[in-house]
């Protein structure tokens, strides 16, 4: 797992198809975290070899900054999955997004067409569940992102309000993901119009421990950035949560106590986490309005 991915923010993470050219000049302007420029779910089968070729002309123009790109491709029991890993070889990305991943196995298999890049699994099946210790522990794995809407339609489930039904198989992947130091992005939540709603799966995948959420709709990302950054109370509570602690300790005590609770080592390492965040969003967001 490579350090900087560990550090960069990842609060937002949007789908963009890349058949269509307007959506990916669209992108360059966008305050997201990163991209999944997408070849599978988003393109009909006609359209893949030119979405493929488009996708590669605007990659090779640039102008996406500092925001990671990702490229989704179809998987290798496709017949287009073995011709997007070659065509992204020497592309400009961060990583190369596997579709389906059941386990291991299906990793090494793209790595056997490009290893130039670090892989990223989707989890969206129940074999990849169940598998997500093992594919969580492939040493060119980077990250998971959750495919909710296959895996609750593998699982026959209703998610609803709350996403019950689904909340043992999120919390096994980040178990997983958790585990293994790498990072975990929550599912797309569909209805891009119902902000409320939004705003809800947000605080519960935030609450959860997902690093960020990926989303269908550019209007979604203004409340993602929000919600998985951490807040103006949290920021300042780590502050002196730090300078509480620090103090103890030139004192010779081995604690220190913030607003009636115990403040120890661990806390101290979640606050200093904490500010770390906040920094890296702050100089992510002011590049973007440079």
């Amino acid at each position: 797992m490579q350090t900087e991915q560990l550090h960069r923010p990842w609060r937002s993470l949007l789908y963009v198809p890349a058949s269509s050219r307007r959506a990916l000049d669209k992108a360059r302007t966008l305050p997201a975290d990163g991209f999944i420029f997408d070849l599978e779910d988003a393109v009909a089968p006609e359209a893949k070899a030119g979405a493929r070729e488009t996708l590669r002309g605007a990659l090779e123009r640039g102008g996406f900054g500092d925001r990671a790109c990702l490229v989704r491709i179809n998987g290798l029991d496709t017949p287009w999955g073995a011709d997007d890993a070659r065509a992204f070889r020497e592309a400009r990305i961060d990583g190369l997004l596997i579709p389906k991943v059941n386990g291991p196995a299906d990793l090494d298999a793209v790595l056997e067409l490009c290893d130039r890049h670090p892989l990223w699994a989707m989890v969206e099946t129940a074999r990849g569940v169940l598998a997500a210790a093992e594919i969580a522990g492939h040493t060119e794995l980077a990250g998971f992102v959750l495919g909710t809407n296959d895996l609750a339609r593998e699982l026959g489930c209703r998610a609803g309000a709350g996403r019950v039904p689904l909340q043992t198989a999120l919390q096994h992947a980040l178990l997983a993901a958790r585990a293994a130091g790498i990072i975990c992005i929550d599912g797309v939540y569909n209805a891009f119009r119902d902000e409320a709603g939004l705003r809800a799966e947000c605080v519960q995948g935030r609450d959860f421990g997902f690093d960020g959420k990926t989303l269908i709709h550019p209007a979604q990302l203004a409340a993602a950035n929000e919600l998985f950054a951490p807040s103006e109370e949290e920021v300042a509570l780590a502050r002196r949560q730090i300078a509480a602690f620090e103090e103890a300790e030139a004192a010779g005590r081995g604690v220190a106590v913030v607003d009636g609770r115990i403040v120890e080592n661990l806390h101290v390492a979640d606050a200093r986490a904490t500010l770390a965040k906040a920094e890296a969003i702050t100089q992510r967001e002011s590049e973007w309005e440079r």
